[in-house]
């Protein structure tokens, strides 16, 4: 679908401490963007007389696991334990057999849950004063853990720093409203909105089909305002109820950990109006998918220059590196941005979506689209990641396949001026193919750490076998009469 001109130049970009802003409390809301030590969070807390925390953080896929306790436990600085295995389950809640790399810590040891005060706020749909924090994950001795989802992106930024840069996104996530269902076999349908009837498909950008829902779309920026979410712009989408919302630029910790939250927030949203809100990469059959398109630059972190351009306005060796190096490596890591065997409906010829990897300028049926900007704003979307995705595993692949071409001075095609998405399909077909191409790729280790993709892979292969275990209607209906 058609991707906003979201302008990507840093906030902040001179400093390297840019995440936190000057002002600290933001006392007119309930959320704050940069609580610096406990005193502070104790302030804070208390002022707006919030009782309970909810201390989440990301598992692999993206949901929030954590501890909820009182707010008098949390400011007492209590050490909040995880076990490691929260880390080697499917999305089904199970445990996969051990395959390749993948092994199980047999001793089931602790991690510890570390909160980011940086991003305390409230969470709004609770009836008690209740606040949320996100945390990091260290061992019990405070030594990194390289597979939990934050860690993996902050190993990529620091490889960036370490050159002296600083990534700059933007993402656009895509979402269903589709009516309550309490039955898997039955198909999604869309809800009814205002007028008494379900919206159709083919209304992108309609105002009309938005305000539709306008009270809850009204409670989802409520409910952003209150934790601090910058809502850039919503549209309607082509699907039927399919909407997008569009974040602000800025730090990739900090837009990932925005997406962590706004999903949370839009389905809480959604139940609030008696329906669901889904983020499945393709929840419903014969309709197009829902993405999660990144838009990406890197600045100087001295100078908070634009790298991908050169003084003159030209684009500059960096920016075609790094097209490069995500034509080269995004095929293999295609598993962290399409991370579900629903993810590879949506990546199918004729469903408004790249099956490719090309690239070219302004041409949205390429997988790597650069947006018409000046010269500070060039950057490149990635419009292959699924709204399924982990958002800090999804940034963290786009981000390493950019780096891995600049450092590896790996030069792209030519640009594609034509449609992109007739011939061959050029990417893994199903989820299986996608885990052994990370498998296979020696370049990760570093970028995304070993035990990472040994995890990551023994899950995904978990899930699949999951998968199989289901008998689909589409086999009840070809296959029980005929064969």
């Amino acid at each position: 679908m058609p991707a906003k001109k979201t302008m990507l130049r840093p906030k902040g970009a001179a400093s390297k401490k840019a995440r936190i802003p000057p002002d600290a409390i933001q006392p007119d809301t309930g959320a704050t963007r940069g609580v610096k030590g406990w005193k502070e969070a104790a302030t804070w807390l208390r002022n707006r007389g919030i009782e309970d925390i909810e201390c989440i953080t990301p598992d692999l896929a993206g949901v929030p696991r954590g501890k909820m306790m009182p707010t008098s436990k949390f400011t007492s600085n209590t050490s909040l334990a995880l076990p490691s295995a929260l880390y080697r389950h499917t999305i089904s809640g199970e445990y996969p057999d051990e395959t390749g790399n993948f092994r199980y810590d047999s001793r089931d040891s602790d991690i510890k849950l570390v909160p980011d005060l940086s991003t305390l706020s409230v969470v709004p749909w609770e009836t008690d004063p209740t606040a949320q924090v996100i945390c990091d994950i260290v061992g019990t001795e405070g030594e990194k853990v390289s597979y939990t989802p934050r860690n993996v992106l902050k190993n990529v930024l620091s490889l960036y720093e370490a050159k002296g840069w600083k990534p700059v996104v933007a993402p656009e996530i895509e979402f269903y409203l589709v009516a309550m269902n309490d039955d898997p076999d039955y198909p999604l349908h869309p809800p009814k909105g205002r007028s008494g009837r379900s919206i159709v498909g083919g209304q992108g950008y309609s105002i009309a089909a938005i305000n539709e829902f306008d009270e809850l779309i009204d409670d989802i920026y409520h409910f952003s305002a209150a934790q601090g979410l910058e809502i850039d712009t919503l549209i309607h989408e082509e699907g039927p109820a399919q909407l997008e919302i569009n974040l602000r630029h800025g730090d990739p910790i900090e837009l990932a950990d925005q997406v962590f939250l706004f999903k949370r927030t839009i389905r809480e949203a959604a139940l609030k109006h008696g329906i669901y809100a889904t983020f499945m990469a393709k929840p419903m059959q014969g309709q197009p998918g829902s993405a999660m398109h990144i838009h990406q630059s890197v600045v100087d972190m001295d100078t908070g220059k634009n790298i991908f351009s050169n003084a003159d306005g030209s684009p500059s060796k960096e920016f075609f590196h790094f097209i490069g190096g995500m034509q080269k490596y995004v095929p293999s890591s295609l598993v962290m941005m399409a991370p579900y065997v629903n993810s590879y409906r949506r990546l199918t010829p004729d469903m408004a979506c790249p099956v490719n990897n090309a690239w070219g300028y302004d041409n949205r049926t390429t997988a790597f689209r650069v947006p018409v900007s000046d010269a500070a704003a060039r950057r490149v979307e990635n419009r292959l990641p699924s709204s399924d995705a982990n958002p800090y595993l999804a940034l963290a692949a786009s981000l390493g396949c950019g780096y891995l071409g600049i450092c590896n001075a790996i030069e792209p095609t030519e640009p594609t001026y034509d449609s992109a998405n007739e011939g061959s399909i050029e990417l893994p077909r199903g989820l299986l193919e996608a885990v052994a191409l990370m498998e296979r790729e020696p370049d990760f280790a570093n970028v995304f750490s070993q035990d990472f993709i040994d995890i990551y892979a023994g899950v995904k292969r978990g899930e699949f076998e999951t998968f199989m275990q289901v008998i689909s209607p589409w086999e009840r209906e070809f296959l029980l009469l005929n064969v």
